[in-house]
């Protein structure tokens, strides 16, 4: 027979975040207005029902076990959900209010077209707020998915298959941004035997990857990655002192405001698209309804 177990409720859950971001169950429970004693027993109530040690206690601070990470990872997404949906619950159609979660691609779209959209959307429904979140596709699918975000804009390629989504009209540009420095910075473009050999930092996406080393043919295996990146605005320090040259698109590029660093693009051009999506066999609320109506009228003026 199983033995049966409490269920977390999510009112400990919410004490336990508390506790986990001011690192001090006297802090904690201060904000909380809550007793120290009363506060503790939750807490051990919570570790006895998810049958893990949660926290440390130290002298001076509070430290989480790796099971505590976990958790504490969990009911900030789960805290920020609750304060999504009930934004979403006193809007309505007439006055539309409440806030948007976008999660977005360093893109061309992003930079040149979206604040347009904003702009326009926002002209509309003046009490509307945002959210912007930044991420590589596999990122903001994972927001998608856990509800976290409403909708966002991908760079292909990308598995579609639990998304709806509108394709966009602008195609990015592969390329290579190199430090002014570089032998390579006089180049109208770059082949594929202008890199071989040349320390490389590239995209970690495994299909953007797979991409690529089609674009390369032969020449991708004698290429030379010291290493991998999310965002070029991290790796920016790196090209500059010329430890490396990173392999992205023209729109991640637009708007790093360098004067050292230079975009030069793939010769034969390798293009790819991107895509606005959001979660298919969901009820969307009023608010995210109209937003999808305002992108997609935006592309087809």
């Amino acid at each position: 027979m199983k033995r049966s177990r409490n269920k977390m409720e999510l009112r400990t859950l919410y004490y336990f975040f508390m506790v986990a971001r001011e690192e001090n169950i006297t802090r904690a429970a201060k904000r909380l207005h809550l007793g120290q004693p009363a506060l503790s027993r939750q807490l051990m109530q919570l570790e006895q029902t998810v049958g893990k040690q949660l926290l440390i206690r130290g002298k001076r601070k509070i430290e989480l076990t790796e099971a505590g990470v976990l958790l504490k990872r969990r009911a900030e997404e789960i805290i920020d959900l609750i304060e999504k949906t009930e934004k979403e619950l006193i809007s309505d159609n007439d006055n539309l209010t409440g806030e948007i979660m976008l999660g977005m691609a360093e893109c061309l779209y992003t930079h040149l077209f979206l604040p347009d959209i904003i702009k326009k959307f926002s002209n509309k429904y003046p009490e509307v707020t945002y959210d912007f979140y930044t991420g590589n596709a596999d990122l903001i699918k994972e927001k998608l998915d856990q509800g976290i975000i409403d909708v966002g804009i991908l760079l292909e390629p990308v598995d579609l298959e639990r998304y709806e989504y509108i394709r966009l009209p602008q195609k990015e540009r592969w390329g290579i941004v190199v430090s002014k420095d570089n032998h390579l910075a006089n180049k109208a473009s770059v082949t594929a035997k202008d890199l071989i050999n040349i320390p490389l930092l590239n995209t970690k996406r495994s299909l953007v990857q797979n991409e690529i080393a089609s674009w390369f043919k032969s020449d991708y295996e004698k290429l030379h990655f010291i290493a991998t990146y999310n965002f070029l605005s991290n790796i920016i320090p790196l090209i500059t002192q010329g430890i490396g040259s990173a392999i992205t698109i023209e729109g991640a590029f637009y708007n790093q405001c360098h004067d050292k660093i230079k975009f030069i693009p793939f010769y034969p051009e390798l293009l790819t698209g991107t895509v606005f999506v959001w979660k298919k066999h969901q009820t969307l609320s009023p608010l995210i309804t109209k937003f999808i109506d305002e992108v997609y009228h935006a592309i087809n003026e």
